[in-house]
């Protein structure tokens, strides 16, 4: 009998489960990518808000920890992103996939390809997954708009199928999954599999610190809201000091409050303004992105990293999906990936008999 966990993602990662661990920022570091990879998933280690030579330790440091194949997570507008690219196809061994969002071209998508390693971009719109498919890319992460961080407005529900119908790759599903009940609901609409941030962030692998994951196993649905003064775009967060004041302020106290996260960005990253200013035009030209938005972006990983890294709940900015809202528990990686493939083969095993009765037709 057909193992309906054996998928073409599972074939092209490497990996026994049709589970991603999405490159969260200061997240997606080497001890959860090596527990995911190592309990059965596939991990993406988190190197957009890292320098070069801190993604070549990352990733050497990660292959102590496993020999599994694992991914790496990149923005080709950050700083260094050709030395980064460089490292990732210098182990390209064990590096099986890249994921990024906006960024790369066809010239870069095919050198990757060229070097073995998989695209696997993530996307939030049905044209952006055709725009993805036609430069080549090898599958796509269509994220509904239940996920954390920059979301869009349509439910995984709906834009699932809808990507799923436009192109003829195999497509993994994001946006509001936690559990075997959604990787069996995914593999029933006809995706290869899940990706899932939240979920990994609230384990005990995951490097952010106790204050904050208190907060996120706190947080209600009805406590994780969306805001676009952050960086004029969507993004989806839990409530707090920091959120509230970014969504109740307007255009200029918003910049205010990106001119000071640069200031601290400037002196904790050791980062030019000039390197600052041309990471923000980066962001403009590849992300479709107005300057003020580009400058607030640029800055705003500082108030995210004063959360997940720096322990602060209060002034942090804290990106979830909405699932976050029904996740009670911090499991080890290990513990959660055995729950999700016992719940959903017994899901799966429940609906298959029906799926496949004869049924007279009246």
């Amino acid at each position: 009998m057909t193992d309906p966990l054996d998928t073409p993602l599972t074939r092209a990662l490497g990996c026994r489960l049709p589970i991603i661990q999405t490159a969260m920022g200061w997240i997606a570091e080497p001890a959860l990518v090596a527990a995911t990879v190592e309990a059965g998933g596939f991990g993406f280690l988190g190197a957009a808000v890292m320098k070069p030579a801190e993604v070549a330790d990352k990733i050497a440091h990660l292959r102590n920890l496993t020999a599994r194949p694992f991914g790496v997570n990149f923005h080709m507008f950050q700083p260094g992103a050709d030395a980064i690219v460089g490292s990732i196809i210098a182990n390209r061994d064990q590096i099986r996939a890249v994921s990024f969002g906006r960024g790369p071209d066809a010239r870069m998508i095919a050198r990757f390809r060229d070097a073995g390693i998989l695209c696997a971009p993530t996307v939030g719109a049905v044209n952006h997954a055709r725009k993805m498919w036609k430069l080549g890319v090898d599958m796509i992460v269509v994220q509904g708009g239940e996920g954390g961080g920059h979301t869009g407005s349509v439910a995984s529900t709906i834009l699932l199928p809808q990507v799923l119908d436009a192109v003829d790759i195999p497509v993994v599903a994001a946006g509001g999954f936690a559990d075997g009940r959604g990787l069996a609901a995914a593999l029933a609409y006809g995706a290869v599999g899940i990706a899932m941030g939240t979920r990994f962030l609230m384990t005990l692998e995951s490097p952010v610190p106790d204050a904050v994951k208190r907060a996120y196993l706190a947080a209600q649905t009805g406590d994780i809201q969306v805001t676009r003064n952050i960086d004029g775009l969507p993004q989806r967060m839990i409530c707090n000091q920091a959120f509230d004041r970014y969504a109740k302020s307007g255009t200029i106290r918003s910049l205010w409050s990106a001119a000071l996260a640069g200031l601290a960005t400037k002196r904790d990253a050791e980062t030019s303004w000039a390197e600052l200013l041309r990471m923000a035009r980066d962001m403009q030209a590849h992300g479709g992105l107005s300057l003020s938005q580009a400058l607030r972006a640029a800055a705003a990983p500082y108030l995210i990293q004063r959360a997940v890294v720096a322990g602060d709940a209060d002034n942090g900015l804290m990106a979830t999906g909405l699932v976050a809202g029904r996740i009670d528990d911090l499991p080890d990686v290990a513990t959660l990936l055995a729950s999700i493939e016992a719940d959903a083969r017994a899901r799966l095993a429940a609906i298959m008999p029906v799926a496949t009765r004869d049924r007279k037709v009246v």
